[in-house]
């Protein structure tokens, strides 16, 4: 009678539906039924419209069969309103082994069964949304990915569950934005930003993603929810268009807008690291009457070869730009007056070994320049051109740097 559990006894006379005899305490408050109401009859008072008919048959064949039964479905209150039980039935047998009654040891289920339903009404709202929600422990331990995080990742859910998010870095990431996610929410601020990550087929996608921490009852961050979005798109078009802002759609190399801010950072780094600095100008000769001759695109073509050229012969760092008509300016960061000399015959000699199936022999003149301590990026480019200029005057097809042209500037007057 003082049991926490609801417990009824029932009579084992199946004719009558196996009649109650004693009910405690915790039964009747269950049920919304006094003993004196109960005693005597039969417990199908307690079915209803939701209650389940395959448990209450299954309930009826152990009865009749005299073995233990569990289960749990739909019951009413006296009130009429539903609960949730879940129950278990004992036979109970007499001195002489003749079943005699039935024990039923019962629990309101109610409020578990609504939170259960309305955990999966949460897991079946997520995964129905668009965006990839992944639901992860403290440990970043993943507890639930949507439908979406597993088709954004080509990873099944099964093998998102248990693992953490770091099985997608790509490593295109900095080691300083993983940091600062760690740090931000350690915090416990959430934290956003975009994640280059690594699908299941090893390609890369670009997502953005939200990062919040989940506190408990006290207080503490028990959980992480993360929610992202696929901007693989929005990225590349974005790249696209950076890239034809400031790429020369014929030669392919970086345009003029472009270059005089490659050129700025470029001169910026030297004085800020002491490190040398060195420009070449580098122009088609004739190049007016390969227009007028052979036509524009011919033309054209000349100036793409010649492009090519360049590109090969600099060093990956280097920034070749086309600086306009048939004019070319290539920066050398970290790079002093002699091994710039040398990239510049390189290029010399590499235009001059093109053949054009119409000009033929093409050939380039080139001026270089390295800074001076404290010149400015005027200065610096003037004496280049000063260089090349030279270089056109002395007949072309060669190398001149800026202290061989002053030479030549002083020695011309005296010719």
């Amino acid at each position: 009678m003082q049991a926490w559990n609801a417990v009824v006894i029932t009579d084992a006379d199946r004719a009558n539906g196996y009649p109650v005899q004693i009910a405690n305490p915790a039964f009747c408050n269950m049920t919304g039924y006094t003993l004196e109401e109960l005693r005597g009859r039969s417990l199908k008072m307690l079915q209803g419209p939701d209650t389940d008919p395959a448990v209450v048959d299954r309930l009826r064949r152990c009865l009749q069969q005299e073995i233990y039964f569990e289960g749990s479905t739909t019951n009413y209150r006296k009130d009429g309103s539903p609960y949730f039980v879940r129950w278990s039935i004992s036979p109970v047998y007499d001195e002489d082994r003749q079943l005699s009654h039935f024990v039923s040891v019962q629990q309101d289920i109610s409020d578990y069964v609504r939170a259960e339903r309305q955990n999966r009404l949460f897991a079946r709202a997520l995964d129905a949304s668009n965006d990839p929600i992944l639901l992860m422990d403290r440990q970043f331990r993943t507890l639930f990915a949507n439908k979406a995080f597993s088709d954004a990742t080509g990873y099944a859910i099964e093998e998102l569950v248990g693992n953490t998010p770091a099985m997608l870095r790509s490593d295109q990431n900095q080691p300083e934005f993983y940091q600062d996610l760690i740090t931000t929410l350690a915090s416990g601020q959430p934290f956003r930003g975009t994640f280059i990550n690594q699908r299941r087929d090893g390609t890369t996608y670009y997502a953005e993603q939200s990062i919040s921490p989940i506190v408990d009852d006290n207080g503490q961050t028990s959980h992480y929810v993360s929610v992202s979005k696929d901007i693989s798109e929005l990225i590349l078009r974005e790249k696209f268009l950076q890239r034809v802002a400031s790429t020369d759609q014929l030669t392919k190399l970086h345009n003029r807008l472009h270059g005089e801010e490659l050129l700025k950072l470029a001169h910026r780094a030297a004085g800020a690291s002491g490190s040398p600095l060195s420009l070449i100008l580098c122009d088609i000769d004739f190049f007016k009457q390969v227009n007028d001759r052979f036509g524009h695109l011919v033309g054209d073509r000349v100036l793409a070869t010649t492009a090519d050229v360049l590109r090969r012969n600099v060093r990956s760092g280097d920034a070749v730009i086309r600086w306009g008509g048939e004019e070319f300016l290539i920066v050398l960061e970290n790079c002093g007056l002699e091994p710039a000399l040398a990239l510049a015959e390189r290029i010399r000699a590499g235009v001059e070994r093109q053949s054009d199936p119409d000009v033929h022999k093409v050939t380039a003149s080139l001026g270089i320049a390295t800074q001076s301590p404290g010149e400015s990026i005027e200065a610096l480019f003037e004496r280049a051109d000063a260089a090349l200029y030279q270089a056109k005057r002395a007949g072309r097809n060669r190398v001149m740097t800026a202290a061989e042209s002053r030479g030549v500037a002083e020695a011309g007057p005296q010719a």
